[in-house]
């Protein structure tokens, strides 16, 4: 249950906080729902990893098909991945992921800290 709460949260946080801030936003969701949301083991690292790259997913989706997968084609040629805006939009989803379950680590230690319960 504290995983699905710790997913919806960051879910949430991200998308409320990717409306003002630049992309590093989903950091500090990440964070903020590591320390509120204590997890243990790996769920820490997954749980805000695949709530961010999920919403990375959609949202890159949603912008790129707008115009038919056209950027995202010439970014994975770019990237030397081929014509496969698929794969990009992937990679996308992979980097938000690791950066808010690195920062949902993070979160998860600094709450264990400030309250001593280690």
């Amino acid at each position: 249950m504290k995983i699905a709460i710790n997913f919806i949260l960051t879910l949430v946080l991200g998308v409320v906080l990717s409306l003002f801030l630049p992309w590093w936003a989903i950091m500090i969701a990440a964070f903020v729902s590591g320390a509120i949301v204590r997890l243990k083991n790996v769920a820490t690292f997954f749980a805000p990893f695949f709530a961010i790259a999920t919403f990375w997913f959609v949202n890159a989706w949603v912008l790129t098909s707008s115009n038919d997968f056209i950027l995202s084609t010439k970014i994975g040629v770019l990237l030397q991945i081929g014509e496969q805006p698929i794969l990009v939009l992937l990679i996308t989803a992979l980097i938000g992921g690791l950066a808010a379950g690195v920062a949902g680590i993070f979160g998860n230690q600094t709450h264990a800290i400030l309250a001593k319960d280690n």
